[in-house]
């Protein structure tokens, strides 16, 4: 009796894994999504304050650690509450339009967040524009099912109208 209880539940965690996997596997690997705010702060000091990586650790509370790798391009690795993450600036086009990307193709993530800055009279609106993938089948599935797709740009949104008010 007790074995076949065993079985039974062996049989029902690998279902759940194969259907968990499979799921995965069907949904797209890319996703778009955006997330804006208007942040108290001229438009230049926003787009300063976005590309000083090195003190991101004074303001964003997932970030612990910053490891500026190069100046040009802009690339550093963070350490914090995502693990260590290589980022790359791709494009900046100044006063209003910055593009970093993931700089590692090992991760089971990756993408571009699209900074989009706009005068609001002495505020500042930013748009966060993610093109992301999720190359695991298995994270995909929970990123679908259980992650909000904007969490992780508002998180940053909110950190950065805090650090500029």
């Amino acid at each position: 009796m007790m074995l076949r209880i065993l079985l039974w539940a062996v049989f029902v965690v690998v279902a759940l894994v194969a259907a968990v996997v499979t799921v995965g596997w069907m949904l797209p690997k890319a996703h778009i999504a955006s997330a804006d705010a208007t942040v108290r702060a001229p438009r230049e000091t926003v787009r300063a304050t976005i590309l000083d990586v090195r003190r991101y650790p004074e303001w964003r509370t997932d970030v612990k650690q910053v490891d500026v790798l190069a100046d040009a391009p802009l690339r550093w690795k963070e350490h914090g509450s995502h693990g260590v993450i290589t980022y790359e600036v791709r494009e900046q086009h100044a006063p209003d339009r910055v593009v970093t990307a993931i700089d590692d193709p090992t991760l089971p993530f990756g993408g571009t967040w699209t900074y989009e800055l706009a005068d609001a009279g002495t505020s500042t609106r930013v748009r966060i524009t993610e093109h992301g993938e999720v190359r695991n089948p298995v994270f995909r599935f929970i990123s679908r099912v259980f992650l909000s797709p904007t969490a992780t740009m508002e998180q940053y949104l909110a950190a950065l109208d805090r650090r500029l008010r």
